[in-house]
């Protein structure tokens, strides 16, 4: 199992930290808002053994430097200058949360380069999707924002069993304006459009009591992506791919394997 760093720059001129753990046919993983490429730490190794899984922290997160502008669109931008920086032509995109958005944008944007398709906890943006309440809106604003993001993300019964530290819950060494920027991109995606574009097979995955992207969302999307198939994941909140690790997991493989 190979593991490798290197730096993109982007045409206009943004440093990103790019990393990729494995072998064989590339695997590009997208995470959520406000995180970089240590969402995906519980996880990665399920998928390095068969993919090379490529990962990329955000502008503004990471080690990657702060951006003028933040949106999914540059989002995936980056994501294929990425992809072009690794000589690497096919692959395939497992995205959840906002990096689920950005996924969308990434096989819109290049159908001919995306194999398969996985968007996970997330939502087509715009008036079409189905947004978190103002209950969570306000929790997420509260002074205790770390504990919220933990109740939302993972059930009870597993943060018992599963105490942390969770890689999941935003990246500490953020900027205000990073953060800030992160969030208007996330609120502001909208791909509903576009969606009908997308021509790889797509799996969506959702989590039954996902508060922060509610399930509906997932059908939406489903609905408007041709030939997408969707499975939910009982009782799982926004972090499914985490607490329902196994199945989610072996779920992916086995779609990307077909």
């Amino acid at each position: 199992m190979i593991q490798y760093s290197q730096t993109t720059v982007t045409d206009d001129h943004t440093r990103l930290a790019v990393q990729l753990r494995g072998h064989g046919p590339a695997l590009l993983l997208l995470p959520g808002q406000a995180n970089d490429h240590h969402w995906w730490d519980r996880v990665r190794n399920d998928f390095a053994g068969d993919f090379t899984t490529v990962t990329f922290d955000y502008r503004g997160t990471g080690d990657s430097e702060e951006s003028a502008e933040y949106s999914t669109r540059l989002f995936a931008e980056d994501a294929l200058a990425v992809m072009d920086s690794l000589a690497i032509e096919n692959f395939h995109v497992y995205g959840t949360s906002m990096g689920g958005r950005t996924a969308q944008w990434v096989a819109v944007f290049a159908p001919d380069r995306v194999k398969r398709l996985v968007l996970g906890c997330t939502t087509p943006g715009g008036r079409h999707a189905v947004e978190r309440s103002d209950e969570i809106r306000h929790l997420l604003a509260g002074h205790d924002r770390e504990a919220a993001l933990e109740e939302e993300m993972y059930t009870p019964t597993w943060r018992a069993a599963h105490p942390g530290p969770y890689k999941t819950l935003g990246d500490p060494t953020m900027s205000a304006r990073a953060r800030h920027g992160h969030l208007a991109a996330s609120n502001n995606h909208d791909a509903w459009d576009r969606l009908p574009e997308v021509t790889a097979p797509t799996l969506v995955l959702h989590g039954t009591d996902d508060r922060f992207a509610p399930v509906v969302n997932a059908q939406i999307i489903a609905d408007r992506i041709p030939d997408a198939r969707v499975h939910t994941f009982d009782g799982a909140r926004h972090g499914y791919f985490d607490e329902c690790r196994d199945e989610a997991s072996g779920m992916v493989m086995e779609f990307l394997t077909v």
